[in-house]
């Protein structure tokens, strides 16, 4: 029989539990031979955190309903497997311009800065515009010390390469192949791990002064997808991007 809400309820019951209560909730299911066996019940009814009792009621209930043959066991292993899996921190809200006393947000200018700092293989950037930005282009000029290799995607109509003039020759530029629409992304990945992505360019008006909204994103699973995405845009056989200095 398919299996309906028993995962999804797994799942919420992981993200919802520290990993020494998670562990022991997964002690009680290995012993347990089915949903009805008295030990889960009392672990249940011990149970005082808001609302965490009824969450793992509605549980027992999906697994007597859509799995009742599989054993306590079977979903012990299914939460430890869930547990050796690194939990990504969720996306955290990034502005430029006025800030909030009761809204929680981080400045772009600050975060940019941050995200080059975490890299220590690569970076990937793209900007439709750049002017100024000296605290980027200096953060650029120490990731480049320390040997990570950094990808500009960047606008040539804009002449945003002009403010990464100072950077190390390693440092690759690349411009648009043709007319047919400009580059317009805005996105600063650190290796696989770490992304700020946005509408601020990289100016100094966008990173401090304009009003502009962005998100950071630290799941590997997520970054990785945008990661590959621009590597692909670089491939030579695409003929979609095309070095302009390296």
């Amino acid at each position: 029989m398919p299996l309906g809400r028993l995962p999804a309820l797994l799942a919420s019951l992981r993200e919802r539990l520290p990993d020494d209560r998670c562990a022991v909730l997964e002690h009680v299911l290995t012993d347990a031979a089915g949903p009805d066996d008295p030990r889960v019940g009392r672990f249940i009814a011990g149970q005082y955190a808001a609302g965490l009792a009824h969450q793992l009621a509605d549980l027992v209930r999906a697994w007597r309903a859509e799995a009742p043959g599989l054993t306590g066991a079977a979903l012990a292993l299914a939460l430890a497997t869930a547990r050796s899996l690194p939990r990504p921190e969720p996306p955290q809200v990034v502005v430029s311009g006025p800030l909030s006393a009761s809204v929680p947000a981080r400045l772009t200018s600050g975060v940019a800065t941050e995200v080059i700092r975490s890299a220590t293989a690569s970076l990937v950037i793209a900007s439709f515009a750049a002017h100024g930005a000296r605290d980027i282009v200096e953060e650029l000029e120490r990731a480049v010390g320390r040997g990570v290799q950094v990808d500009l995607l960047l606008e040539e109509s804009t002449q945003a390469a002009e403010a990464f003039a100072a950077l190390p020759r390693g440092v690759r530029v690349w411009h648009r192949v043709g007319a047919a629409g400009v580059l317009h992304a805005k996105l600063i990945a650190a290796d696989r791990h770490t992304a700020l992505l946005g509408s601020a360019n990289l100016t100094d008006r966008a990173l401090s002064d304009n009003i502009e909204l962005g998100v950071v994103l630290r799941d590997p699973r997520l970054v990785a997808s945008l990661v590959d995405y621009f590597r692909w845009l670089l491939e030579p056989e695409n003929n979609i991007m095309r070095r302009a200095r390296t």
